[in-house]
C-alpha cells in the first residue's frame, strides 16, 4: 500500500463504474482495479457488476484465499470515507448503512434458524399426516 492513503466518498467511487475506469470498496478499502478486468478470474462481469460499488459482502461470500487479498494491495488507492454511506447520498433509507464483514456470523445464525424452522414444519406437517392414517 502506499505510504499516504486518499479518503474517498461513497459518490466519488460510484462515479468510476466502467470498464474503462472501475473502482471498487472492499471493507472499507477502495481499489482501481480497472487494468485487472481482463485478468480476473472469474472474468471481467464480475468486477464490472460491482464496479462503483463496496463489493465486500461479494468478495467475502466468493471465499477469496489469502493470495487475493494479497492481490489487492497492488489496486489499492485509498479509504471509503467512514461518514457517508449509500443511504445519505442516495436519500435510500432503505439500503441502510454499508454491510459490514463483521455481520457475517448474525447472518449464518439466522440461516441455521431459518433451515431448523423449516425443518420443524415438515416433521409437524408429517406427524399430522402419520396421526391421521392411523387413527
Amino acid at each position: 500500500m502506499g505510504a499516504e492513503s486518499k479518503v474517498f466518498t461513497h459518490s466519488q467511487v460510484s462515479a468510476h463504474n466502467t470498464s474503462e475506469d472501475c473502482w471498487v470498496i472492499i471493507n472499507a478499502k477502495v481499489y482501481n482495479v480497472t487494468n485487472y478486468l481482463t485478468d480476473h478470474p472469474g472474468g471481467d462481469e464480475v468486477l464490472l457488476a460491482a464496479a462503483g460499488k463496496d463489493a465486500s459482502e461479494e468478495f467475502e461470500d466468493v471465499g477469496h484465499g489469502s493470495a487475493a487479498r494479497l492481490m489487492l494491495d497492488e489496486f489499492y488507492i485509498g479509504e471509503i470515507d467512514p461518514s457517508t454511506n449509500l443511504a445519505t447520498i442516495t436519500g435510500d433509507t432503505t439500503l441502510g448503512p454499508t454491510k459490514d464483514v463483521k455481520d457475517k456470523p448474525l447472518q449464518s445464525t439466522n440461516k441455521l434458524l431459518y433451515f431448523v424452522l423449516a425443518l420443524a414444519i415438515i416433521v409437524l406437517g408429517l406427524g399430522i399426516h402419520f396421526f391421521d392414517v392411523f387413527t
